[in-house]
């Protein structure tokens, strides 16, 4: 199909965090997918309104009705990672809230992605706590996909996104490699011309480092990022407070290495 209008909404996954861009600070699979999409169709116009920290109902509030008034014919809105960190029952106060989300852009005729999300666990440590909310939530996004017809993603069945080559320094947040492959993923799920059921491979293994290193390593993670995310949670601080989407409004899309008129 030729999508013409792609608004992409959510959080610092689909903002781009973890993947560097020259003018809007973050890249990410969003943007990515948008430019293997418009070097197909030079007409697309695309806009993200994406804004890190934000949670399911944040994304009701403030994302979907700005979303839905730009009328997008494809829409990216893999949601809910920050309430699997939050203390909310995922099943009774969050679903409705995606179910809101998913209905309305069911009933809006656009084409949908949404994704699992990768198992952090095999990635993050002191995490185990949160392994089976993020199960609960994946379980979550495929009922959506089954009951709304919308493409699904499964980034948790992807072997490349348990490589820590494929996260950030933060660990939180994909690398270039993991947007790049999210974006490969969801290339597929639409059926674009060149994408590969390969975009989950994993990359060439390295030598394990041992055990020591190893715990050196995350002890080094967690003072330089996990004990001020921690910081943050327990004064109710988000890095997106006061922060505005990187492309608010439909524009062209500038594919890398194109020259614009």
């Amino acid at each position: 199909m030729r999508y013409s209008r792609f608004v992409a909404i959510g959080d610092s996954q689909t903002e781009g965090m973890g993947d560097p861009h020259p003018l809007y600070e973050c890249r990410g699979w969003a943007d990515r997918l948008a430019e293997q999409m418009a070097a197909l169709n030079p007409d697309l116009r695309y806009a993200n309104l994406a804004v890190r920290g934000k949670n399911a109902r944040q994304s009701l509030d403030e994302q979907l009705d700005v979303a839905l008034s730009l009328e997008p014919d494809l829409v990216a809105a893999p949601l809910g990672m920050n309430d699997v960190i939050g203390r909310a029952d995922l099943r009774v106060a969050v679903r409705p809230v995606l179910d809101q989300i998913y209905a309305r852009l069911a009933d809006s005729g656009a084409t949908v992605v949404v994704s699992t999300f990768p198992n952090v666990a095999r990635t993050i440590p002191f995490v185990r706590g949160v392994e089976a909310r993020l199960l609960t939530l994946n379980d979550m996004m495929r009922e959506f996909a089954d009951e709304y017809g919308f493409i699904l993603v499964d980034l948790y069945a992807a072997p490349v996104l348990t490589d820590l080559r494929a996260w950030s320094a933060d660990r939180l947040h994909a690398s270039p490699i993991g947007h790049q492959r999210f974006a490969a993923g969801a290339a597929h799920a639409l059926g674009l011309p060149g994408s590969s059921a390969d975009w989950g491979a994993p990359l060439d293994p390295l030598p394990q480092p041992r055990r020591v290193v190893r715990a050196a390593r995350d002890a080094n993670w967690a003072v330089q990022f996990f004990t001020p995310w921690l910081i943050r949670k327990v004064r109710g601080v988000s890095l997106g407070d006061g922060r505005m989407p990187k492309r608010p409004d439909l524009t062209p899309v500038v594919v890398p290495g194109q020259r614009t008129a």
